[in-house]
């Protein structure tokens, strides 16, 4: 990768959907074009695109491509068409909202449709609006993240929530770009991410391209340094944020929040309002999505693990809000309690 401007995960482009591969980086830039709407739902489920943003992204996209391919004249018959296409999306991935949110929206802009080519354009519109909305917001997340890094900070994340799992400027790494361009941040420790190393491949990757000095880690290394005074902060990003504070994020998460607690280090969460889901009161009912167990037993292509040996393989865990320092999102800081802080900003649209 020779610059990180070029980083696109995700475009509309002539009628079709591009994906930069994110499961080919970071020694390889190939780029994906989809006609197909079903083999961009597979793209999704195999993480060539990832993220919870640019996943709804890349699937209000997708319902916009799989809309066009529909042949019926009446609009009920046509309606009805959409409904598999947006089903086939939903079925991806279970944790990140966004994608729902993302659905729910382009489903209620179909249906404003006079008739299927007003109900086509309507879509591709909605799904335009829906990744400039999350661009906008990972600018004004990273300008409200930036005021709560110190001068001369040293920043631990977690998996990878830059312009690639983004489709815009970056939320966690967002934060963290625009404290550099302040000279806040002297550097970051980024935690490899078990077992498909976003961390290592990807965040490792966009903070090299950007000049921000980068220290990579075992996922078990996080105390270490928390304890040895190396960490000033933690931010990371989010998958889903329910109705008290409760974060779903990538695997490991909790973990480190716990740690950062522990260890009196401030625990920051940064995401778009998209993110937030009102309707789970608690982290207990976030669906957490079972991979495959080869994840686990394997590294590219190369097993490690004995024939034979099982694996488990949840991709998120939840931190409860009380490890949570403060929530960043694009309408300003969270802080407890949370609950009332959330439905303030979810009331106010």
């Amino acid at each position: 990768m020779k610059n990180a401007k070029d980083m696109k995960p995700v475009e509309w482009v002539a009628g079709k959907v591009r994906l930069l591969d994110q499961t080919a980086l970071p020694h390889r830039k190939r780029i994906l074009e989809y006609a197909d709407y079903r083999e961009l739902a597979m793209a999704i489920r195999e993480m060539k695109v990832r993220g919870a943003p640019a996943i709804g992204v890349a699937a209000a996209y997708g319902i916009a491509l799989g809309a066009s391919a529909i042949k019926a004249a009446e609009r009920d018959v046509f309606l009805r068409g959409l409904e598999e296409v947006i089903n086939t999306f939903t079925a991806t991935r279970p944790t990140a909202v966004n994608l729902f949110k993302a659905a729910a929206r382009m489903r209620e802009a179909g249906r404003k449709g006079a008739s299927p080519a007003d109900i086509k354009e309507r879509l591709v519109q909605e799904a335009l609006a829906i990744h400039r909305e999350e661009e906008e917001a990972n600018k004004l997340i990273a300008g409200y993240g930036a005021t709560l890094v110190p001068q001369g900070a040293t920043v631990l994340t977690h998996c990878n929530a830059g312009s690639l799992a983004t489709a815009g400027y970056g939320t966690a790494l967002g934060v963290i770009r625009a404290a550099h361009e302040q000279g806040k941040v002297v550097g970051v420790f980024a935690d490899e991410t078990r077992p498909l190393l976003q961390g290592a491949r990807l965040t490792a990757c966009e903070l090299q391209q950007w000049a921000i000095p980068v220290t990579l880690i075992t996922d078990s290394m996080a105390g270490y340094f928390m304890k040895a005074g190396k960490i000033s902060c933690v931010i990371v990003g989010a998958d889903r944020i329910v109705a008290n504070g409760d974060v779903a994020n990538k695997i490991g998460t909790y973990s480190v929040a716990v740690l950062a607690t522990e260890n009196g280090v401030p625990f920051y969460v940064a995401a778009p309002t998209s993110t937030i889901d009102p309707s789970l009161a608690t982290g207990d009912e976030i669906p957490i999505e079972e991979r495959a167990e080869e994840e686990v037993t394997t590294i590219g292509k190369k097993r490690f693990a004995p024939r034979g040996i099982r694996a488990a393989n949840p991709a998120f865990d939840v931190t409860p809000h009380y490890y949570i320092s403060a929530i960043i999102t694009e309408k300003g800081i969270l802080r407890e309690p949370y609950a009332d802080r959330i439905r303030e900003v979810v009331s106010s649209g």
